[in-house]
């Protein structure tokens, strides 16, 4: 079996990592994910969502149950607006695309690393 230093796996893995890169569902993952981080209502919902959230915290400090609940369903309804906004749910469908097939690539990196073992 031939042996190979850290350095030369590392070397690999940026070879793959870049290979990567270049597949259609990457490429479309990261143009939508630059496209929703210019997007000035996503940032705006975003902003307000963190300010409901820092009420949030603070009320909870303050022992205020039912006023957090009521901050939680503003923070729902707001994530509800970002969540129907086209490009999120488009980006959203790219992210699951993206994470299955990294989730594969583990899987099968990871399989074939016990087999090895096993050996």
């Amino acid at each position: 079996m031939e042996k190979f230093s850290k350095e030369e796996i590392l070397a690999e893995v940026d070879q793959v990592a870049a290979q990567l890169a270049e597949l259609e569902e990457i490429q479309r993952f990261k143009e939508l994910e630059a496209r929703l981080n210019e997007n000035d209502k996503v940032k705006k919902l975003i902003e307000q969502i963190k300010g409901l959230q820092k009420q949030a915290v603070n009320l909870q400090a303050y022992g205020k149950q039912e006023a957090v609940k009521q901050i939680d369903e503003q923070i729902d309804q707001v994530q509800a607006e970002i969540d129907a906004i086209p490009i999120v749910e488009e980006f959203k469908g790219t992210q699951v695309v993206v994470n299955d097939l990294l989730q594969t690539m583990v899987q099968s990196i990871t399989q074939q690393v016990a087999k090895k073992i096993e050996q």
